[in-house]
């Protein structure tokens, strides 16, 4: 009896032992016990993502500035894309006024060279910078349309006046071979200015006298765009 007593002591003892083995073995496999092996580098992949030096709410700018709540600092669009404004002159950056009579003074005077000209000059009287827009637009006597333009005169820049500064155009009166039609003299001359935009109101002329016995003239009159130099509006 005692060693039947003892055979089942030995067996209750080595049916315990293989229990807890068992149960050793279920805690590593599931992660309650020592930690199974993952893929190699998943612990460094983890610890870079919750280390990195750029926090979410931080957003760098393409020239690498920022605000100070963290968010792209922004380039105002006027300092990208400046713009001239309403009354300024692109090229020498003056603002004013458009010339016209009650600014300026005008004078009409035949030229020698080249003949059949006349100079018109106008002068800004003003106080302020003023504009000469486009070319005149000349009435003779009491004619109904104006001469047309010289295209190739047309300058590279708005001819701008300060205070005492003259401009220049130069018309054509009549052709020199004699091959214009309708010539006539003409005794009287206005000159209409023009503005920055054909919707802008320019309402005071010119009225130079013209030489003693008035001026001869065909139907190939024209006339030069405004200039900025005399040299210029002779040349043509």
């Amino acid at each position: 009896m005692s060693s039947v007593r003892n055979f089942r002591a030995r067996l209750l003892t080595a049916t315990a032992a293989a229990a807890v083995a068992t149960l050793s073995l279920t805690a590593c496999s599931d992660g309650s016990g020592a930690r199974a092996e993952g893929p190699a580098g998943s612990s460094s992949t983890a610890s870079a993502d919750s280390g990195s030096s750029t926090p979410n709410d931080v957003h760098p700018t393409t020239d690498g500035s920022r605000d100070s709540d963290g968010s792209a600092a922004k380039t105002p669009v006027s300092a990208k894309n400046p713009t001239v404004g309403p009354g300024s002159d692109g090229a020498r950056g003056a603002k004013g006024v458009t010339c016209q009579g009650s600014n300026t003074k005008t004078v009409a005077a035949p030229l020698e060279r080249p003949v059949n000209h006349l100079l018109l000059t106008v002068t800004n009287t003003g106080s302020s910078t003023c504009h000469l827009y486009g070319y005149p637009a000349l009435r003779f006597g009491e004619a109904q349309s104006v001469p047309p333009a010289i295209e190739a005169s047309h300058p590279q820049a708005v001819v701008t006046l300060a205070p005492g500064e003259s401009g220049y155009a130069s018309v054509s009166l009549s052709a020199t071979d004699g091959s214009g039609t309708n010539g006539r003299t003409e005794e009287s001359l206005t000159v209409f200015f023009q503005g920055r935009t054909a919707d802008e109101d320019v309402p005071s002329a010119a009225r130079p006298s013209l030489p003693a016995g008035g001026v001869a003239i065909d139907d190939s009159l024209k006339v030069t765009y405004w200039q900025q130099s005399l040299e210029d509006a002779i040349a043509w």
